[in-house]
């Protein structure tokens, strides 16, 4: 039987999870959409919104400061390419200038501040369950012919990742632990959340380019559209694969 500072423990954790996953399933259902849009042929959009919102997520989730660190060097980076290249957008440019504007802003996090290889760990966990998710549901949906709305898929990915990035975290954390130094980590999950940053800039300037010149509104509420069930699909999948650890034996609470 729980005692009442357990249980709010507990309750807090769900509700943790559950504010993760509107955030994933909201990033997910977006790139998801854009990478449609832009005609990314097969399982591709399916793979590469599940790894890059799972990773992203993953990086605000358990190392925050790095994840926001390397946000606005991304931002930053990534608008003054736009301003001094005149919006003549290159996806190799773009992502590699932000990528090193991550990379400088990381470092200097590592040189004021004790470095571990945490960042690093949690971020490529997240980056692989977001991969094997993105695989598996598309080859079962092709397989399949199942056609679902974007609710229950957003349910779906959030639930499989995180419930994958729980149980493999702690075997990853120790692999990680001596095999890479500190130093090294939050350069490298900053660069790569500043890349993200950088290609999302990239896909919407991409978007702009190609598709709304000729129907902004058709392609605005395409985006918009799915948005709202992406983020109550995640919502949804993060209390239940929360609720399903607490059930097999992973006390959330306690981490």
């Amino acid at each position: 039987m729980l005692n009442r500072d357990q249980l709010t423990a507990m309750i807090m954790s769900l509700f943790i999870w559950g504010f993760a996953g509107a955030l994933f399933g909201s990033l997910f259902a977006g790139l998801y959409q854009v990478l449609q849009i832009l005609d990314f042929p097969g399982a591709y959009p399916m793979i590469l919104a599940a790894t890059a919102a799972a990773m992203t997520t993953t990086a605000f989730y358990s190392a925050m400061p790095v994840a926001l660190i390397g946000a606005m060097a991304g931002v930053l980076s990534s608008i003054s390419y736009l301003i001094a290249s005149n919006h003549d957008i290159h996806f190799t440019m773009i992502t590699g200038i932000a990528a090193t504007a991550g990379v400088i802003a990381g470092s200097f996090h590592s040189w004021v501040s004790s470095a571990t290889s945490r960042p690093l760990a949690i971020t490529f966990t997240g980056l692989l369950a977001g991969f094997l998710t993105g695989m598996l549901l598309a080859v079962i949906l092709a397989l399949s012919g199942i056609q679902t709305s974007m609710f229950w898929l957003a349910a779906a990915v959030v639930a499989m990742v995180g419930s994958l990035f729980q149980i493999s975290k702690q075997w990853i954390l120790i692999r990680f632990s001596g095999g890479l130094p500190g130093s090294f980590s939050a350069p490298i999950v900053a660069g790569l959340i500043a890349s993200v940053v950088g290609a999302s800039i990239w896909l919407m300037g991409g978007t702009t380019a190609t598709v709304i010149d000729t129907q902004p509104r058709d392609v605005l509420s395409l985006i918009l559209h799915d948005i709202p069930p992406g983020l109550l699909g995640g919502l949804l999948g993060g209390v239940a694969a929360g609720f399903l650890l607490e059930l097999f034996g992973f006390h959330l609470e306690e981490h």
